[in-house]
């Protein structure tokens, strides 16, 4: 069973589970509990090998890694709970298996966050995720880490998300990182299987104006997706929660108050 946080003040309340990204933990959510838990009652998961989740690590050792396997550990933990529906925040990684879930179950996703989501690997991502497959059983894990964790978010005013990832991936052990990481094989097809099902769910994509490796893909992308919409951070890099949660909260809480008519306010 994952390891979970689970904040419920009123039973009436809509549920909202947040997803970390790889290599993260539900830490990353940490500027968000406190005006979250004054509207939703929240579940916050650590993903298998990940946080406090890697202390159960080893259940998972003859299983395969696959996003659908991952996505099922979370749907598990919600019948656990008895979660038959929720609204879905996803960061990075995460945003994967938010709209995997989606796939896979589809009346238990009220709406969708995705905050950096990645849809698609441009030319300089390819290079960079060839690189690391390249070292990946030469170099420690944690310089590998660091090295993407730089790439992605290089900036001065990035520190903060960069340190936060860097600091929760050094809960991971080098073989279960080396798992996720051979996930990225599976990336391209998924993004295929993906971007071209039309879901329907309200959708809305957070993107820091400075995130250079994914934001173009999603302009790209909602263009064709109906129900969905594109809110994008000024001076904001890949982690638009932990960078500006001011005004991610204000944004992300308007939206899950009311997903349709919030969309009708943005344009593509």
């Amino acid at each position: 069973m994952l390891y979970y946080k689970k904040i419920e003040k009123d039973p009436t309340r809509d549920w909202v589970v947040f997803i970390h990204g790889a290599g993260g933990s539900s830490a990353v959510w940490f500027k968000q509990i406190k005006e979250y838990s004054e509207h939703f009652n929240l579940l916050l998961i650590d993903l298998r090998g990940h946080g406090k989740s890697a202390e159960v690590a080893n259940q998972y050792d003859q299983r395969d890694y696959s996003f659908e396997s991952i996505t099922q550990d979370v749907l598990d933990t919600l019948d656990s709970i008895g979660i038959r529906e929720a609204h879905f925040i996803g960061v990075s990684l995460g945003t994967i298996i938010v709209r995997k879930m989606a796939e896979m179950d589809k009346l238990r996703v009220k709406s969708m966050i995705l905050v950096g989501a990645i849809t698609y690997l441009n030319l300089k991502s390819r290079f960079w995720v060839g690189l690391g497959r390249m070292f990946r059983n030469i170099m420690p894990y944690m310089w590998l880490y660091r090295l993407f964790a730089f790439v992605i978010m290089p900036a001065r005013s990035h520190r903060e998300s960069r340190n936060l990832f860097v600091r929760e991936a050094q809960k991971l052990c080098q073989r279960e990182f080396l798992r996720w990481f051979k996930l990225t094989s599976q990336l391209t097809s998924l993004f295929n299987e993906l971007n071209n099902k039309e879901s329907n769910i309200p959708t809305l994509y957070v993107m820091g104006e400075e995130d250079h490796m994914f934001l173009e893909p999603i302009r790209n992308l909602i263009k064709q997706v109906k129900n969905s919409a594109l809110y994008v951070v000024e001076k904001c890099g890949h982690v638009v929660n932990v960078e500006k949660p001011q005004v991610f909260n204000e944004v992300s809480i308007s939206f899950l108050h009311e997903p349709s008519r919030f969309l009708q306010g943005l344009y593509k």
